[in-house]
């Protein structure tokens, strides 16, 4: 028998695809309900690329070992690109802050994702960050320079404070994001112009 989704009956696979909806960012239950619906309308259209799309995803991606990256090669294809600056490296917090970056076409060096911000609160201490890949690359003289481009938030301050301190006795010059990313701002919801504006004004950290 089925089960009742708002005071409607379905299947159990139906109620199974609208919960895991339901989990990713931006959809509650209500537009996992829609979502799904849309889905189901335009199977051959929708559903079945999707659901090809998403076994081809998790069958080839991987993080990139050098900077942590989300590709289907290792190292990523940036990592690996040899018109892009090896020296200049931009540290940022998640793979999606990455995706932004590059979406503003300003920046033309490499990156370093470190999987998340310092929190006290969370429980998210340096150990649980890639930051040992990042200070490596720094000691061994591989960065010229770090762009800390972390969100204007206390953790993401925080963050950058560590990561100044730690890298404060190796070759690398360290910078950060300047105007153009309010307070309180993050990275993902910036408009290109903003990022590419705030990529080219950084300043020593």
């Amino acid at each position: 028998m089925g089960e009742m989704v708002a005071g409607i009956m379905t299947g159990p696979e139906i109620e199974r695809l609208i919960q895991l909806l339901a989990r990713l960012p931006g959809l509650g239950p209500r537009s996992a309900r829609r979502a799904a619906l849309h889905l189901l309308k335009r199977r051959e259209a929708l559903l079945d690329p999707l659901a090809r799309a998403l076994t081809d995803v998790a069958a080839v991606v991987k993080a990139c070992h050098v900077c942590g990256n989300l590709d289907s090669v290792d190292p990523c294809s940036i990592c690996a690109d040899p018109r892009r600056d090896t020296g200049l490296v931009c540290v940022v917090a998640e793979v999606g802050d990455l995706w932004a970056l590059e979406r503003s076409g300003a920046f033309k060096g490499r990156y370093h994702v470190l999987g998340g911000t310092l929190s006290a609160l969370d429980g998210v201490g340096p150990d649980r960050l890639n930051l040992n890949g990042l200070i490596q690359r720094a000691e061994s003289g591989a960065i010229r320079e770090a762009i800390l481009a972390l969100d204007a938030t206390v953790d993401g301050q925080t963050t950058a404070h560590y990561i100044a301190d730690r890298l404060s006795g190796t070759p690398a010059k360290v910078s950060r994001l300047a105007h153009g990313v309010p307070v309180g701002g993050e990275l993902d919801y910036l408009d290109d112009g903003t990022i590419a504006a705030a990529l080219n004004a950084r300043r020593p950290a």
